[in-house]
């Protein structure tokens, strides 16, 4: 059977406004003769740290191959009115936060929702629906799951179930998304029987480059690459503050295994506006030591100028300045330090003609070859530039129209804000952990924001950081009597540094704080800070310091303790209770630990505790903000 015709109906999408993003649509190759059929696939991502993205891309050059034209594009960039005209639909999308759809989706996500929008309205789309998410959260891939669902409801053709990749799977997502591609591919030639009298593209054969670069003669001026902020546009990714930073400052002991930076910028003039709970994005520099490296691999001149001109209809990436330097390109914009994925390797093979390489390559690119490829790149954290010191015959053969194809752009990275703009006017302060830990490789792992932060010293000289805001997923009660439970042990601690200022600012006192680190004197943060609110009787402090005695002590044991003190709170005064920090075990202890409250005081059965808690969610009284 062949795609059902599109109805002539269309869908009302007034309030909001769409920019074009990057959109692309397979070519013809005239010199292979290589012709492009329907149906037209579209393909959709909501990404917030590039997976969804990559996977999207992933899709879409599988398409190619099968000679589809395709266009992939991010949600909010596309203009949701012309669903009503399409044929074919591919929604890949991350879930983040606490069941949060990506930042990319969220003006997508509000439309679709509407209860105007009549049931049926899509009646005639095929469509198929991937997840990409992490189990060890609570909503695990919450968003593919909704939408779905939601799609549905609107009459939507369903190609295959959803796919819901995860990462915590021995194999990463790639265990759901390949066998998850498979069906889909099988479904779309059910519907287009013709597909299957095309030869498709050999995987072995390049598929041609996004972009073209064209080299100058004249060197350019050096460039931080930073854009002048406009001063009547509210920073944003396209456009964000450069801030000033004003300290940098290491707030745990230097005997201590972790450096932890409390980091000030001055945001003046920016017209950046937060609250308490709320987050800023800045997106780090490569190392100058990597950019040397990548070019003698690649045998570049860093300091060279080019141009970029589309082969198709891409967009040049937003803030890359033309002409450019490569070594701009690759300091400021190219990710050369994360752990490839799957995808870098299966065009690192296209380009290759040594034998030993490019076996090994397709290897790593196999299903059978999943397991070496986990232990080769994924435990131990190696870097795309690790990866091409290891294959250097088939390095040497990349061509450079291809880097912008090969290496994700750098993503902004997220840091909850440490600091309250009423009491520290024109100031904006974050509390980072610097990522350090070792693997079976020499060098040890360093993340890569957290080190370029930490490396930049506003006493040696001027320092900016681009950076802008953006609303976080807590939300905290406006009645002054309200009380505050807050679980922040680590840098868990740094949203509700922020809460504790504004909430002492506008003379609410109900404050209640549970902090843990692992030693009194060693990572107790702001310590001075909690004895002057607690002199003034303005907060009431339980700290857990895990290793300073031979038992280890937890914030949820602290949380268990005070039972009497928490059911009043929550029963009685209607307090709201939060926690945040690393979501690994503390999150889960925490719950587990109220849930006992519940039995121990209110004399709930297990079930009575857990509806408890669930109720408490579902009204915004029990929040969490988690990271991995």
């Amino acid at each position: 059977m062949g795609v059902r015709p599109v109805p002539h109906r269309q869908l009302c999408c007034s309030e909001f406004s769409y920019s074009p993003e990057f959109v692309i649509k397979s070519v013809c190759d005239k010199d292979r003769g290589v012709r492009m059929v329907g149906p037209d696939l579209l393909v959709l991502y909501g990404s917030q740290t590039g997976t969804a993205q990559d996977t999207a891309h992933r899709l879409a050059r599988q398409a190619q191959r099968r000679r589809l034209k395709v266009r992939v594009m991010s949600l909010d960039s596309y203009n949701v009115v012309d669903l009503i005209s399409e044929t074919l639909v591919v929604f890949v999308c991350s879930t983040t936060g606490e069941g949060e759809p990506p930042d990319n989706m969220k003006n997508f996500w509000r439309f679709l929702f509407r209860k105007s929008l009549p049931a049926g309205s899509l009646s005639r789309l095929d469509c198929a629906v991937l997840g990409l998410g992490d189990s060890s959260y609570p909503k695990f891939n919450f968003v593919a799951k909704k939408l779905q669902k939601r799609l549905l409801q609107l009459g939507v053709h369903m190609l295959v179930p959803v796919g819901l990749a995860d990462d915590q799977h021995d194999l990463g997502p790639d265990a759901v998304i390949d066998p998850w591609f498979s069906s889909f591919w099988d479904q779309v030639l059910v519907l287009n029987p013709s597909l299957a009298e095309l030869d498709p593209v050999r995987d072995d054969e390049p598929l041609p480059p996004s972009f073209s670069f064209h080299f100058l003669d004249d060197k350019p001026e050096p460039d931080s690459g930073l854009r002048i902020h406009p001063v009547q546009t509210v920073p944003s990714q396209s456009c964000p503050f450069p801030a000033r930073m004003v300290s940098n400052r290491r707030v745990t002991d230097p005997t201590h295994f972790q450096d932890v930076r409390l980091i000030e910028f001055d945001i003046s003039g920016s017209r950046i506006e937060f609250s308490a709970g709320d987050v800023v994005l800045i997106r780090p520099c490569n190392a100058e030591e990597d950019v040397e490296r990548f070019c003698q691999l690649l045998r570049l001149d860093p300091d060279s100028s080019f141009t970029l001109s589309p082969t198709g209809t891409w967009a040049v990436p937003a803030g890359l300045p033309q002409p450019c330097s490569l070594r701009l390109l690759l300091r400021r914009h190219l990710d050369l330090s994360s752990v490839p994925r799957r995808s870098f390797f299966q065009q690192l093979a296209c380009f290759s003609s040594h034998q030993l390489e490019r076996d090994k390559l397709w290897e790593f690119c196999s299903a059978s070859g999943q397991d070496q490829l986990h232990a080769y790149c994924t435990r131990p954290r190696r870097t795309a530039l690790e990866v091409l010191a290891d294959f250097p015959h088939t390095t040497a053969e990349i061509k450079v129209d291809y880097l912008l194809d090969l290496f994700p752009e750098i993503q902004a990275r997220s840091f909850s804000i440490a600091s309250s703009l009423k009491a520290h006017p024109d100031r904006l302060q974050i509390l980072v952990a610097v990522v350090q830990y070792r693997t079976k490789l020499h060098r040890p792992r360093r993340g890569l924001c957290s080190s370029w932060l930490a490396s930049l010293d506003p006493q040696q000289g001027e320092v900016s950081v681009p950076l802008w805001v953006k609303k976080g997923s807590l939300r905290f009660p406006t009645d002054p009597d309200t009380p505050v439970v807050l679980v922040g042990p680590g840098t868990g601690v740094a949203p509700f540094r922020s809460l504790l200022q504004e909430r002492l600012m506008e003379g609410k006192t109900g404050n209640v704080l549970f902090f843990g680190c692992r030693s009194e004197s060693k990572d107790f943060f702001f310590s001075s800070e909690w004895e002057d609110m607690m002199k003034a009787g303005h907060l009431l402090l339980f700290t857990a310091f895990s290793r300073d005695q031979e038992e280890k002590v937890y914030v949820q044991h602290r949380v268990k303790e005070n039972s009497a003190l928490l059911w009043d709170l929550i029963t009685k005064k209607k307090a709201w209770f939060y926690i945040a920090g690393n979501s690994k075990q503390m999150p889960g202890g925490v719950r587990d630990a109220l849930k006992e409250v519940f039995q121990l005081e209110g004399g709930d059965s297990a079930d009575e505790a857990e509806h408890r808690l669930v109720l408490m969610e579902q009204t915004g009284r029990l929040q969490r903000e988690t990271w991995s």
